[in-house]
């Protein structure tokens, strides 16, 4: 089964909600343990959408989301960011580099399974 998700989250508790939910649902979800790793699993052009975590530890997030937006193949995947909500610069800052989907972590967690069913709002 290929990956239509890919997660670049490095937090034990959300990695762990994320991959509950999505084998709740049946979907694959894969998780870039770096920025490598984040590029290769985007390579196969079948990737759906992008969860970042922008408290990532491993590696930066905007540089991931550059990345992403920078490469001709995968520049239009969606992406997701979530923060913690007391954040608000990361808020700013995550919608000026192209994410598309900027969300507290509650709301993240709130909206999980839509998101990986494919309905962002």
């Amino acid at each position: 089964m290929k990956s239509n998700i890919v997660a670049a989250v490095d937090d034990i508790f959300f990695a762990a909600k994320i991959r509950a939910t999505a084998d709740q649902l049946g979907v694959k979800v894969d998780f870039a343990r770096n920025l490598d790793s984040l590029e290769k699993l985007l390579d196969d052009g079948e990737t759906l959408l992008v969860i970042v975590d922008l408290h990532l530890q491993r590696y930066d997030a905007f540089t991931a989301v550059e990345r992403i937006r920078a490469n001709q193949t995968t520049c239009g995947i969606p992406i997701i960011g979530f923060f913690s909500h007391v954040q608000t610069e990361l808020h700013r800052r995550a919608k000026a580099s192209g994410i598309d989907h900027v969300m507290p972590r509650s709301v993240f967690t709130k909206k999980l399974p839509n998101i990986l069913r494919g309905q962002v709002s």
